[in-house]
């Protein structure tokens, strides 16, 4: 029995709309149908974008599913498949039963492009050349006792599938000694594939490859491979987890070129070298009117959209992690999605945590300006407390000071200080600096938008949001340049502009009830009340003590006109003193 779903499709489709959408998942169904028809799997249930399968070879199934995940990544999306074999109840064409149930508990376990198996589908297809790594015991939702779950790794089964098509598969190279893990994310960049059929071509290519490596490079949480020795791989074929091995590195990415006339396609996909899985994959078509503002628009593109990428797959990974191993980095990995909801009763959790991680590294940037960030959001919406204004100052401070090579830490620190210390001089020149160091930071772009909108910036704080939402369209933070957007927009009085921004930074943040405000506020001065009422019940559900004057202070335009402009639709919408 075979359980897939597309990975973040919920996201996906509030960022792609209904059409594209709906395109996207027919063109979805339409590589997992035909995987099945070549395996010979029998369809049960489709539910949105799930597939429920089942197969009467085991190692067929398997198949199967790797094979399904490889041909979506073609779409840029991941699914995930887990596998379990067992005795079920049927009723007409509807097969259920507790082996069925467990079946889609291994899926839920599973990671993006990840195929997991239970122990028991694992022995049933011992000798059939398929090869599987330990995941470790789990807790499935439902089903009594635990359970050691397999991932399948894909290189040996993708070699299986090339010998059973008749495809050569490529001898393997002489293997170098294996490189231990460096103590932080580690990727290594490929160089990318010319499939142009012009050797001219592989200068565009190679600059590409340049490119990417310097600006990950500049990213201080990553460890980054130096170009010499990603290039020792050029035209050999490579199996990406030996070159994990041989590398020292967690992921690498890979990709290809293709020109055609005056126009070039970008194909690249990030892969978990320790499984072989992929975790990301998409393409860029450009024109080539400006080769060299193509090459830096292509590498910001891939650069933005990688950092969110590996650092969800980090979390993850920490999640996996038994508490008893957990380091400094792990305790900031798993604190990370409570800070990110940007809400007070979640920022203790991650503060519990964090507080942790500053124990085992007192100097750890990062960690400080995620505290300095959580402080901040209890002060705003927790009473204006003296002692939690101080202690998100400290830490930003620290952040500020040890992160002189760290964008993401300046530029969190710096959201901070405008917000706590309204010190906008500074907050702009800590800006600057995680600019300096890394141009393609979707988390400092949206916090740059939120306080270049505050200052009266609007066009900064559009132009900072816009990027950002190009660079990383599905980042758990993409609310953060929404809000900016709203904020701008609304106080330049585009309502529609601010109203559909907020609506969008919402569906990203259900939680953060700031784009409510924003939201009802831009409906009402429409004219268009009764949806700024339903909202303003929402709002009420999602913090009840909130009123005109709590909401203002989270409003921290310099221009004491455009609060005053905000807190007057409030009041008139509904929203109590």
């Amino acid at each position: 029995m075979l359980f897939t779903d597309i990975v973040g499709s919920t996201d996906l489709a509030a960022s792609l709309g209904d059409r594209a959408w709906r395109d996207l998942l027919a063109a979805h169904h339409a590589a997992v149908r035909r995987e099945l028809r070549r395996f010979g799997g029998r369809e049960v249930d489709t539910a949105g974008d799930g597939f429920f399968v089942t197969f009467g070879q085991p190692a067929q199934a398997v198949r199967a599913a790797d094979a399904i995940a490889i041909a979506v990544t073609e779409l840029g999306i991941s699914v995930r498949a887990g596998l379990h074999t067992g005795e079920a109840e049927a009723a007409g064409q509807k097969i259920g039963g507790i082996a069925v149930h467990i079946a889609s508990r291994v899926m839920s376990a599973a990671g993006p492009g990840e195929v997991l198996v239970s122990g028991t589908l694992r022995e049933l297809v011992a000798g059939s050349g398929l090869d599987f790594s330990d995941r470790g015991v789990h807790e499935l939702k439902g089903v009594p006792g635990e359970w050691r779950l397999w991932a399948l790794v894909r290189d040996v089964a993708e070699a299986d599938q090339a010998a059973i098509a008749g495809v050569r598969v490529p001898e393997p190279r002489s293997a170098r000694p294996s490189l231990p893990l460096p103590d932080r994310p580690s990727i290594a960049v490929l160089p990318f594939t010319n499939l142009s059929g012009d050797p001219e071509q592989d200068y565009f290519a190679d600059g590409i490859v340049e490119d990417i490596i310097t600006g990950l490079a500049r990213i201080k949480w990553m460890f980054v491979i130096a170009r010499n020795s990603s290039f020792a791989y050029k035209d050999k074929a490579v199996d990406v987890k030996r070159v994990g091995r041989e590398l020292g590195v967690r992921y690498v990415l890979e990709g290809s070129v293709r020109k055609s006339s005056n126009r070039v396609r970008i194909a690249a996909q990030l892969i978990d070298a320790s499984f072989g899985t992929h975790i990301w994959a998409d393409r860029y078509d450009r024109a080539l009117d400006d080769i060299f503002a193509v090459q830096d628009d292509l590498t910001i593109s891939v650069v933005g959209i990688i950092e969110p990428t590996l650092r969800q797959a980090e979390i993850e990974r920490a999640k996996r992690k038994r508490p008893d191993s957990l380091d400094a980095y792990d305790l900031y990995l798993r604190a990370l999605p409570f800070a990110f909801t940007a809400m007070p009763q979640d920022a203790d959790k991650a503060l519990a945590l964090l507080e942790r991680a500053i124990e085992f590294e007192p100097d750890y940037a990062a960690a400080h300006a995620i505290v300095a960030w959580c402080h901040e959001q209890r002060y705003l919406r927790g009473g204006l407390h003296e002692q939690t204004r101080q202690a998100a100052l400290r830490h930003a401070r620290k952040a500020i000071a040890a992160g002189n090579d760290d964008a993401a830490a300046l530029a969190t620190a710096a959201f901070v200080v405008a917000v706590v210390d309204s010190d906008f001089e500074a907050a702009t020149a800590a800006f600057d600096r995680s600019f300096a160091l890394s141009s393609s930071s979707a988390l400092a772009l949206g916090f740059s938008s939120i306080v270049r909108a505050w200052r009266g910036d609007d066009v900064t704080a559009v132009e900072h949001g816009e990027r950002a939402i190009r660079l990383s369209p599905f980042d758990p933070l993409l609310y953060l340049p929404y809000v900016g957007l709203a904020y701008a927009h609304f106080a330049a009085g585009r309502f529609d502009e601010a109203a559909i921004a907020a609506g969008r930074a919402s569906q990203s943040n259900p939680k953060f009830t700031m784009p409510h405000v924003l939201h009802a506020a831009a409906l009402h001065n429409l004219g268009r009340d009764e949806e700024a009422t339903t909202l303003l019940d929402r709002l009420r559900e999602l913090e009840p003590q909130l009123t005109v004057g709590t909401a203002i202070r989270s409003a921290r335009y310099v221009d004491p006109a455009k609060n005053a402009e905000l807190g007057d639709a409030l009041r008139r919408a509904g929203l109590p003193e």
